[in-house]
């Protein structure tokens, strides 16, 4: 994997970790936390942008937030925006038969290369935004629970005594 997609997921995961918030975060604030590059930043957030995860908001207060929920966006999801197909080799890939050595017929390893893609691409479908906010919080602290029933907010919210707890997701409107 190179620097844009570890970037992109970095980026990803500070939006993640701010969804709730009401506010959109800053590109410098992303590039300060993770020590990333703020123009190439600039770049890859164009691409999460286009391929519709993050919406960004204009002005003194502006910045980046998530279109959908944490728990709706995989780190596969955010690899594919930022490099293209998950696959280990060419043969295996969705092009695969322009992309072939010439033995790809009776290649015995061609079936290992497929299953390895496979794997590689249930795993990383399988890690949401929301599982990296949960693993860097720890056990410490609870998720707040989605109104709409979806595993919580990254961010930590308690519920009040007697009522819901959790700001619900943020939509283009909240933000003006």
């Amino acid at each position: 994997m190179s620097t844009r997609g570890k970037y992109g997921i970095k980026a990803m995961y500070e939006l993640a970790m701010a969804y709730g918030n009401r506010t959109p975060v800053p590109l410098r604030a992303i590039a300060a936390k993770q020590g990333l590059s703020e123009n190439y930043l600039e770049q890859l957030m164009v691409l999460l942008r286009e391929a519709g995860m993050v919406s960004s908001v204009r002005g003194a207060k502006g910045g980046y937030v998530l279109t959908k929920h944490p728990g709706q966006i995989t780190v596969g999801d955010i690899i594919r925006v930022m490099e293209g197909e998950i696959t280990p080799t060419d043969c295996v890939g969705e092009h695969a038969e322009f992309h072939h050595c010439g033995e790809s017929a009776g290649c015995v390893a061609r079936g290992i290369w497929e299953k390895v893609k496979q794997n590689v691409v249930d795993l990383l479908d399988g890690i949401s935004l929301m599982d990296l906010c949960e693993e860097a919080r720890g056990d410490s602290e609870r998720m707040v629970r989605h109104e709409e029933g979806l595993p919580g907010q990254c961010r930590h919210n308690p519920r009040p005594a007697g009522g819901r707890g959790g700001d619900g997701p943020i939509h283009d409107g909240d933000l003006r």
